[in-house]
């Protein structure tokens, strides 16, 4: 049990302190009840699922910039192929939208492990490639989602657990735990942690690196379907994912580097980094100033989680 405790240390901090910004938040606004919550989870859906994918992309040793415009391409390509659309078409563009994330994702990883181009470079550069496709099939907002799917995402099963909370950590755990308890879930943390090792023990470091952004991919195109429900119409202009990820990422305690870390961490960040822009602005502080505080935040953890990558590859 103490060992146990020991090993999720990390996770049961970012547990308390959630709770501690929950009363924060009770403190500041004592009439906050369960539908600001699910009204938090809603904004946080997105959030999450690119989170889920970067982690992936840190955990192999590397990163993914192009998650942001990899989201703006499922939300466009869902609200253009779902408009007017029944809902078995519109399930089919789901699973389309899916493939085509976990092929953006494989597209950047391939070209990674063939160019031998840094990982930053390479996704950088797919920024604004995934970018361009998203504003051909979209010059500008529109587009429709199917209404089912936009319902799904809103309400509560039960007060205080809201449909998108349940519907993020089911779509989270959907793919990766099935990942994690296989050999690919062990050759991506092998790689992540020493791939001249990982090489010695027969792991594919190639295959492995574009399933690991393929999954990133897949994530992304989840949380572009997510947007998407969450607005109604596609959005072909990529949102404030990228940094917030990264920094959603190192807060639930991926190491930059590679090898160490999971998703659960990352999840209870991404609320976290959304509950304290939430605060700020029921504290009546001013919007530009609220972007500034969170900003710095995002740099601070991403900054200190680089420190600590450094000091742990000189030991």
């Amino acid at each position: 049990m103490i060992r146990v405790l020991r090993n999720q240390a990390w996770v049961l901090g970012l547990v308390g302190l959630l709770f501690a910004l929950a009363l924060v938040t009770k403190a500041i606004q004592p009439t906050y009840s369960a539908s600001g919550f699910e009204s938090l989870a809603r904004a946080a859906l997105p959030f999450a699922f690119a989170t889920a994918g970067m982690a992936v992309a840190i955990l192999v040793g590397g990163i993914d910039l192009s998650v942001a415009s990899m989201m703006a391409v499922a939300s466009v390509t869902a609200a253009v192929l779902m408009e007017g659309a029944g809902v078995g078409t519109s399930i089919g563009v789901v699973f389309l939208v899916l493939g085509i994330g976990l092929a953006m994702g494989a597209i950047n990883g391939a070209l990674i492990v063939v160019t031998k181009v840094p990982d930053i470079v390479v996704t950088l550069a797919m920024l604004y490639v995934w970018e361009g496709v998203a504003l051909l099939i979209l010059n500008a907002p529109g587009g429709q989602v199917a209404p089912w799917l936009q319902q799904l995402i809103r309400g509560s099963v039960l007060p205080w657990v809201p449909n998108a909370l349940i519907l993020a950590v089911v779509g989270v755990a959907i793919v990766w735990v099935p990942i994690r308890r296989s050999k690919l879930g062990l050759a991506i943390y092998a790689v992540g942690s020493d791939p001249l090792a990982a090489y010695r023990s027969g792991v594919n470091i190639a295959g492995t690196r574009i399933a690991a952004y393929a999954i990133c991919g897949l994530f992304s195109a989840m949380g572009g379907l997510t947007l998407a429900m969450s607005t109604g119409i596609g959005e072909p202009i990529p949102g404030p994912y990228l940094l917030a990820a990264v920094a959603a990422a190192v807060l639930g305690g991926v190491v930059l580097g590679g090898g160490i870390g999971g998703l659960v961490g990352p999840l209870l960040a991404v609320l976290i980094l959304r509950l304290v822009r939430q605060d700020l602005t029921l504290a009546s502080v001013d919007p530009n100033v609220t972007t500034i505080v969170e900003g710095t935040i995002m740099v601070g953890v991403v900054m200190l989680g680089g420190i600590l990558a450094l000091r742990s590859r000189r030991s």
